[in-house]
């Protein structure tokens, strides 16, 4: 089994990151080869609405047709990949702009416009989505991000037939030192006590999700 993680943050070594390492990590225990993606190494674009993917008879037919840093990635998640894990911060309630863009370019092209909707896309592979953020659950839910989380599952069942599994990390440690940023509604004793207390199993979780996700014979 082949799991491949997409880092949608533009840190290497932060909250983010950190949960998809450990996530590809219990993949890994469970006998996956994994790839760590950071897609603010990439040079790319979302979808440019050229619709070459969907021309009947034409060359790029179920794939995207963009030439790019992005292209390599998305053809070996075409032909090898049997699972994957993305991972993105919240920013003003979304998923950063590089995720969606590399959505965008993954899903849309092997979506067919028939009715009803079908994918194309060769078989079916297993999807993990880790979302961390500097709210609490309970804004999290007043916020209405629970539907963004449930769309963007759907999405990924649609085209890859397959179950998808969420995992939200709250109320994250932004900065290593909270002194050299103006930071007046947060307490910075507070997120650093969570940081030390509650990340750690933040850690475990993300090692148990990736675990899951690469079971072969469970469902996640």
């Amino acid at each position: 089994m082949t799991v491949i993680g997409i880092n949608g943050s533009p840190r290497k070594n932060w909250n983010t990151a950190t949960l998809l390492t450990k996530a590809l990590e219990g993949a890994a225990s469970q006998g996956a080869d994994t790839e760590l993606v950071h897609l603010y190494d990439l040079s790319f674009k979302g979808c440019r609405s050229c619709f070459a993917c969907k021309t009947i008879g034409g060359p790029y037919n179920g794939t995207c047709a963009q030439k790019d840093d992005l292209s390599p990635i998305l053809k070996k998640i075409v032909d090898k990949a049997d699972a994957l894990i993305l991972g993105t911060p919240i920013y003003f309630g979304s998923m950063t702009g590089e995720m969606h863009s590399f959505i965008e370019r993954l899903l849309f092209a092997p979506l067919v416009y028939s009715l009803p909707p079908r994918s194309v896309f060769p078989r079916k592979i297993k999807t993990g989505i880790i979302y961390t953020m500097n709210i609490n659950e309970e804004m999290c839910d007043e916020r209405g991000l629970r539907t963004m989380f449930k769309s963007t599952e759907a999405s990924f069942r649609m085209i890859f037939g397959e179950a998808v599994e969420t995992f939200c990390c709250y109320d994250t440690y932004q900065f290593p030192d909270y002194s050299k940023v103006v930071m007046e509604y947060m307490d910075p004793a507070e997120k650093a006590k969570r940081r030390e207390q509650m990340f750690p199993n933040d850690c475990r979780k993300a090692f148990e999700f990736g675990c899951r996700i690469a079971n072969k014979s469970g469902s996640i």
